[in-house]
């Protein structure tokens, strides 16, 4: 069930005396073959005295052949009607095989039946010409080619309210390229006629509601509800029967078009037709339409009143939570599909696509212009499930609770389809200038090659008359990988990777580097397409006692964090470049290793080097991007203090790059808002609120950017019932903190949860 609606319609004619009326024909009943259902329909003719005859003409139409026996000074006709407006797919129909591509001929019979839906009229020059310019590259499937057509005449003909009786022939519109909705839809007519395709003309009501949420592109449409008398076509199709066409609107016809007469010829479908004596006449002429009653539906799931009682329910439960001391805290996974393209398959089935990483990346965009403007913009590796080549990826939104800005210059973010062209030697250059805001020796930054053995070994299992470049694999993933490789050339550096983890020392946070030598003095990568700092050869770094390894360990969830202090400032040493390491081992040189032996990292002149050493931040240019991966650390403060050496490299260089590789460490100091893939949608991880208007205000956020971006939480089946979009779509409840949780503080309440649904 949709939106009910009543429309009334009065006609009334008043003269100077009384007259004789002939017999008055009156078509506006909807139409037989009407979509829309009326639900209830009256007529009410006046003067009083008179007869009424309901038939149908030729084509099927409702008539009522009104009789006066008496003369009058007025005739009216009020018309009253109730129709439900749910919504019609105007696409749900099939064609025969034989109709699928136009041109096609009817069939022999149908075409005999068909015969006064094909007559044309004499065609003037302008029509032929018109014709004559259909693009040639018109799409060839019949519903294609009409849609193209529709929307081509809509885009030439400009619409006018004309109030001269009559329609134009195809020559006046096409001379003034003007003309009312009757003209447009008789042009539209004569052309299809030509083309070979049955066609006729229709009039009727179109009702047009205020639409719950504004379009994007287009007119915004209606600011109040309307409805008026119109006229379009409809073209006969093997399989379809007849389907609308409205060139007003360029649109096909849906269920705000109720027919009332459909007819060869518009002077067969004119509401009212008959004669009166000679006299002078005046003509009144009211339409109206009212909503009697509207349905819950995805885009006004509630009336303003329901939504006030919802709202107060929401600061009551607030209040009963305060009283108890209940620290509750909402999240929630709400999942997106493109309002563009529903039927594409990675709207329905598949992880990942073609255009969900550009949906993502602008609305993580947007997210950040709304929720937290200082806030940092990452690109990780989300969920890898069995069967997938590749982790899927992850876009991050991370922003300090406190307001302080992480992030300052959105503009040296990159975004998706961003091309600046770095070359290997920006992601040197970027290296160093960053590793000397870190203080440390840029010296140990080594460049990556890619493996050239197995790419090499692949290139010889290849076809002897297949080039690498163009090496027809069947799998894409590989066709590409191995392409890209060899365009690139084996013997140049992917990118840079300097071994960087953070160290605790008296004075506070220090980052120290190191050596990473492997047996063939250079460092080549693991084959793959993924970032660089996921291919790094961590199994040929120098073997290391276990009491000597780097074991990486988080913070105590439950230990009490105060607010950030004020980041120290960076600290600035030159560029270095070809220098060797201050720690006495050249890069690329095995050091043995000995049981046993401390790691104790040595001051240097250059910063802090230690032997082991088992993470790295890495720079690449790919994609068109500067690509800064991030190593794990063990708290936010150092987090943050990475982070702001990035960015004042970023802006030294007036470079924007790309933030990937792994996720802060879990801190409620830090928010943060995830945007992944999942099959059929894209997945939203909203940061948790603590309260019901928190929670109001960012899911109107959150829906109205993702609008804004073009994705939608509506999807429709052929028949145009609504149906969800499947994914998670579920809520996440919990606490600011560990220690502020419910579920830990009262075990026993989530039992009662759990049995209560």
């Amino acid at each position: 069930m949709g939106i009910r609606v009543k429309l009334r319609h009065t006609t009334r004619y008043t003269y100077d005396r009384p007259v004789a009326l002939s017999a008055q024909v009156v078509r506006l009943r909807p139409a037989p073959h009407t979509r829309t259902p009326v639900l209830s329909y009256s007529l009410d003719i006046e003067p009083k005295n008179h007869f009424i005859n309901w038939q149908q003409d030729p084509q099927g139409n409702w008539l009522a052949r009104l009789v006066f026996p008496d003369k009058t000074e007025a005739f009216t006709v009020d018309v009253d009607l109730v129709a439900d407006l749910s919504i019609i797919n105007p696409f749900d129909f099939f064609l025969e095989p034989a109709a699928d591509n136009f041109p096609f001929d009817y069939a022999p019979e149908l075409e005999h039946e068909l015969r006064p839906f094909l007559a044309c009229d004499v065609a003037g020059p302008l029509l032929k010409d018109y014709l004559s310019t259909i693009p040639a590259d018109f799409p060839k499937q019949t519903t294609n080619f009409l849609v193209a057509l529709n929307q081509r005449l809509q885009a030439d003909i400009s619409y006018t309210i004309r109030m001269e009786p009559g329609v134009q022939t195809p020559e006046q519109t096409l001379e003034s390229r003007r003309g009312s909705c009757r003209d447009s839809a008789w042009l539209l007519v004569q052309m299809l006629r030509r083309l070979g395709l049955a066609a006729r003309f229709v009039s009727g009501y179109l009702i047009q509601l205020v639409p719950d949420v504004k379009p994007l592109d287009g007119p915004e449409g209606p600011t109040e509800d309307f409805t008026d008398l119109h006229a379009w076509t409809e073209v006969y199709l093997p399989g379809a029967g007849w389907i609308g066409l409205d060139p007003t609107s360029g649109l096909l016809t849906g269920e705000g078009h109720i027919p009332l007469a459909a007819s060869p010829d518009p002077t067969s479908a004119a509401p009212i037709s008959g004669a009166v004596e000679f006299c002078d006449v005046g003509f009144e002429h009211s339409m109206s339409v009212a909503r009697v009653l509207e349905t819950p539906r995805v885009t006004k799931p509630y009336s303003e009143e329901q939504w006030q009682a919802v709202m107060a329910l929401g600061d009551a439960v607030d209040v009963r939570l305060a009283a108890g001391d209940v620290r509750l805290t909402q999240g929630g996974e709400p999942t997106f599909v493109s309002a563009l393209d529903m039927e594409a398959e990675e709207w329905n089935v598949s992880a990942v696509g073609p255009t969900k990483r550009a949906h993502a990346d602008e609305l993580i965009h947007r997210l950040r212009d709304r929720f937290a403007p200082g806030a940092a913009v990452t690109f990780g590796m989300g969920k890898w499930y069995p069967g997938e080549s590749l982790p899927r990826w992850a876009f991050s939104l991370i922003w300090r609770e406190d307001g302080e800005p992480l992030w300052l210059n959105q503009k040296l973010i990159a975004q998706e389809n961003d091309d600046h062209q770095p070359t290997i030697e920006t992601a040197r250059v970027f290296m160093n200038t960053l590793s000397a805001r870190l203080g440390v020796d840029s010296a140990y930054a080594n460049p990556a090659f890619e493996d050239a053995v197995h790419y090499l070994l692949r290139e010889q299992a290849l076809p002897i008359n297949v080039d690498p470049i163009d090496n027809k694999l069947n799998d894409p993933e590989e066709r590409s990988r191995l392409a890209g490789v060899f365009r690139h050339g084996l013997g140049n550096p992917i990118g840079y990777v300097l071994p960087l983890q953070p160290w605790q020392a008296k004075d506070g946070n220090r980052w120290i580097t190191g050596p990473w030598p492997t047996r063939n003095g250079k460092l080549f990568t693991l084959p793959g397409d993924s970032p660089l700092g996921l291919r790094l050869p961590l199994d040929e770094l120098p073997w290391v006692d276990e009491d000597d390894y780097p074991y990486h360990s988080e913070r105590d969830p439950f230990e009490p964090r105060g607010p950030f202090t004020a980041t120290k400032p960076r600290r600035k040493q030159a560029t270095q470049t070809n220098r060797v390491a201050a720690s006495g081992a050249t890069p690329g040189t095995v050091v043995a290793q000995v049981a046993g032996l401390r790691n104790r990292p040595k001051e240097t002149e250059n910063g802090m080097v230690a032997e082991v050493v088992r993470t790295a931040l890495c720079v690449q240019p790919r994609e068109g991007r500067i690509n800064v991966f991030l190593p794990p650390v063990e708290t936010a403060e150092q987090y943050l203090e990475l982070i702001g050496a990035i960015e004042q490299t970023a802006t030294e260089m007036n470079c924007p790059v790309r933030l990937e590789g792994y996720a802060p460490p879990n801190d409620h100091r830090l928010k943060i808002i995830k945007v992944t893939p999942d099959p059929g949608v894209i997945e939203v991880n909203v940061h948790p609120v603590s309260n019901w208007r928190e929670l109001v205000a960012s899911t109107e956020i959150l829906y109205h950017e993702a609008h804004q971006t073009r994705l939608g939480t509506e999807k429709f089946m052929t028949d145009g019932r609504h149906v969800g979009t499947g994914g998670g779509n579920h809520m996440v409840l919990g606490g600011s903190t560990p220690a502020d949780s419910p579920f830990l503080r009262r075990p026993d309440l989530l039992g009662s949860l759990i049995r209560f649904w």
